[in-house]
């Protein structure tokens, strides 16, 4: 028999706390109301404990108590005693006391407070979080599964097996017609579809009110990275409890996580595998689900019509119903067949993330520990075309950092030159071939006049390690001086160049023939973007760091630099930084490295170089990444002067640079920026992210600084534009939370608080404004107290 919220109990506190004194020796120092549908519930405070006083309605069976009593006991006992309320009893022993004050009966059970934050009060609900409630429902199903009471078959309104009657009965209760039709129409085809096939569902007790109120998750752990796990930690409110169909329990919770989500069915998705992975569903139970869900929904709305009308001042009674009627329009246009695949294919999925988590152990098994591997949860990617890449499900990512495939992934004319010239010869350079010196030619018509001899080596590293020797070479010198936070390959000798390594976990410092200077970053350091001439400025802290080392009696063979920074942050040198500081290289006998590796062949957009960028002309050229478009293709160029200097004797050989397999990937790629416009493209494309990322930066102050070349843009966060505190946790749950919406961006910088943008060049405008808009929906969470 259903209970009218008109019989809400209204015990006052004075009387509370007199019987909590007399009942079960508690002194209570504070009592509050806390919300509630139709029993009155007290939050009691005594002693640094907490309690809830669960006031019954006058029409709730003692039966009925015990029922909801003995299941929270039984959970407790099979799952975990801290995540379902305890009963306490009275000072004689009982759970449950009936009192009589004021002409009324009252029936009093105090159970205890359990910690935590409602789901409603989480945001974002992450795909892990989600899976974790389903698996808490799950083990519920299993575990309650084996339990019985003699009360557990009572008539409740919001039994789902009866929510046609329920429904029908209030609906004279929705004023507006077009919510009455819509109403109308789905508990008729729930009553069509799904009531026939309840005899034919497994039946057990079911919590039946797993909504956003009544799931509590962990606090945020502010000593961690802002993406540690935010287990349930409770489950509370068993006044709904009932016997009915097993699958309801999920199609309840599915309805309320589903509220407030521009893809409610894949929310919903994430909690039936959880489900499904605790408590295997039935074909049948997947079949009925998503009509399940609606007629919740529906059951939801009509009740809290009915209840308004009753106790128009109990806010609590209509809590969700303004998004539950938007969740049920968009649930209209959605086909229960299509649901109902999306369901089984989340569950088979489930399946095959099982195989990805071997194919992890068998990875950390086999292959080094300090191969990273990107994201908290981890991407098998089986495909790429264009700016996207694949998973093993199919699922596309839009790829916004992967500048080694410059030209798209998979390009099919990069792809076909490859095939092609494999399928006739790959050997090395001891033997004449055309498409080795075709490369060379094409590649060094890009440079200045100066830069006229190449050498072919297969990655970044390789050419940064041969540019060092040629500079050596060239002034029989050791010493280098680098831009602080600065990368330049994985070998050795550059590791020993890179601060970003050296200076980080399992670095051995700086080496005695290594001399940093300042990175020239307008944002972060002591010379800001438009006060003054910030380049010359910066500049000269290379003259200062050279004539340091010549009074301790080092001689500079050269300076390495970056044309733009990328580890170090995405910073955009300042205007006449380069032209300064080669002239004090210059002067000081050294030779000048543009470190190209990431940022040529047209990312810049203005200009094929990133040097180009500065006004200079560098002594040797080092190109890699996007070069061979995913295969291992880098060069160095150099003068024919310094190339005199390396022929001294000994012999340069690779064994695989300049290949002719090799030669014909690199044709290919120049060919694809020439004839598809890509360097323009950039120009384009990069002024309108940029232009997104500023709107951006105006309304959210995490942002607090955007620059970029073309197409290699970041954002900084910080926690304060003033003092410019760093939000490195922040970065990185933002780059978490745009994977989770198919989005990978990742972060840099030495303080890894910059967001990084370098995609493939065929990125487009469409791109850019779907990155802007999901950033600007996660950057709207509440994540900056991580």
């Amino acid at each position: 028999m259903s209970l009218a919220a008109v019989d809400r109990p209204r015990l006052n506190s004075f009387d509370a706390t007199r019987i909590v004194k007399s009942q079960y020796g508690l002194d209570a120092e504070n009592l509050s109301e806390l919300p509630s549908d139709r029993d009155q519930n007290l939050l009691l405070e005594t002693g640094g404990e907490r309690y809830v006083l669960k006031v019954a309605n006058p029409g709730e069976k003692a039966q009925v108590l015990d029922f909801q009593n003995k299941a929270m006991m039984h959970l407790r006992a099979n799952i975990d005693e801290n995540l379902f309320p305890r009963v306490v009893t009275t000072v004689n022993g009982d759970q449950i006391v009936s009192v009589y004050e004021e002409g009324q009966w009252y029936k009093l059970r105090l159970l205890t407070y359990l910690p935590g934050v409602p789901l409603v009060d989480v945001k974002p609900h992450t795909n892990e979080m989600l899976r974790e409630i389903g698996g808490t429902l799950g083990n519920m199903a299993k575990t309650l599964s084996a339990f019985s009471h003699p009360a557990m078959e009572r008539k409740l309104h919001w039994d789902l097996a009866h929510a046609g009657q329920t429904i029908r009965e209030k609906l004279e209760h929705i004023q507006e017609t077009g919510r009455w039709v819509m109403a109308d129409r789905i508990v008729a085809q729930f009553e069509k579809e799904i009531v026939p096939l309840i005899p034919e569902l497994r039946k057990s007790v079911i919590h039946n009110d797993a909504n956003d109120y009544n799931i509590l998750l962990a606090e945020v752990d502010k000593s961690g990275t802002g993406f540690e796990p935010r287990p349930v930690v409770g489950v509370i409110d068993f006044g709904d409890m009932v016997y009915s169909c097993t699958v309801f329990e999920l199609a309840v919770a599915c309805a309320y996580v589903m509220l407030g989500k521009e893809k409610p069915l894949e929310a919903a998705a994430q909690v039936v595998v959880g489900f499904h992975q605790a408590y295997p569903l039935m074909e049948k139970e997947i079949e009925v689900l998503f009509l399940a869900m609606r007629a919740r929904l529906c059951l939801s709305v009509t009740m809290a019509a009915f209840q308004r009308q009753q106790e128009p001042d109990n806010e609590y009674l209509s809590v969700t119903e303004a998004p539950a009627w938007e969740l049920l329009k968009q649930l209209e246009g959605i086909n229960p067949d299509d649901a109902q695949r999306i369901f089984w294919e989340a569950c088979n999925l489930q399946e095959e993330g099982e195989e990805s988590s071997l194919l992890l152990a068998k990875r950390k098994k086999i292959l080094g520990h300090n191969l990273s591997i990107a994201y908290r949860k981890h991407l098998t990617i089986v495909r790429g075309e264009g700016q996207y890449l694949y998973d093993e499900e199919g699922q596309a990512y839009l790829d916004c950092v992967n500048n080694v495939s410059h030209v798209g992934h998979s390009h099919p004319k990069v792809v076909q030159a490859l095939q092609k010239q494999a399928a006739i010869l790959n050997t090395n350079t001891r033997y004449l071939h055309p498409g080795v010196v075709e490369l060379a030619e094409r590649l060094t018509a890009t440079m200045p006049e100066s830069l006229s001899v190449c050498y072919f080596v297969c990655t970044g590293s390789e050419a940064n390690e041969l540019a060092l020797r040629l500079a050596r070479a060239h002034t029989g010198r050791r010493d280098f001086v680098v831009l602080d936070g600065a990368y330049h390959g994985n070998s050795s000798a550059l590791v020993d160049l890179s601060p970003y390594k050296f200076k980080g976990s399992g670095g051995a410092g700086e080496a005695d023939y290594v001399h940093t200077v300042e990175m020239p970053d307008g944002y972060r350091g002591p010379y800001k973007t438009g006060e003054g001439e910030i380049g010359t400025q910066y500049a000269d802290k290379v003259r200062d760091t050279i004539k340091k080392a010549e009074e301790e009696g080092s001689r500079i063979a050269g300076f390495l630099c970056e044309s733009l920074l990328g580890c170090g942050g995405q910073v955009i040198l300042p205007e006449n930084y380069l032209a300064e500081a080669y002239k004090h290289v210059r002067a000081a006998g050294g030779v000048c490295i543009a470190d190209e590796v990431q940022v040529g062949f047209g990312r810049v957009g203005t200009h094929y170089w990133g040097f180009e960028t500065q006004g200079v002309v560098p002594d040797i050229v080092t190109v890699g990444k996007p070069f061979g478009n995913g295969h291992p293709l880098a060069a160095v160029v150099t003068t024919p002067e310094i190339a005199a200097s390396f022929d001294n004797g000994m012999e340069y050989f690779n064994t695989f640079g300049g290949n002719p397999v090799s030669a014909a990937v690199g044709l290919a790629v120049m060919d694809v920026i020439e004839e598809e416009g890509l360097q323009a493209n950039a120009l384009e494309v990069g002024k309108h992210l940029k232009a997104g990322l500023l709107d951006l930066r105006d309304k959210h102050p995490i942002i607090g600084d955007v620059r970029g070349l073309g197409l290699f843009v970041g954002a900084e966060l910080v926690l304060d534009r003033e003092t410019l505190e760093p939000a490195p946790r922040q970065a990185n749950y933002i780059a978490e939370r745009m994977r989770e919406q198919h989005i990978l961006i990742s972060t840099d910088g030495p303080l890894h608080n910059v967001l990084k943008i370098k995609p493939p060049m065929v990125f487009t405008k469409e791109n850019a404004d779907e990155v802007v808009r999901r950033l600007d929906e996660v950057m709207g969470e509440d994540f900056v107290s991580l």
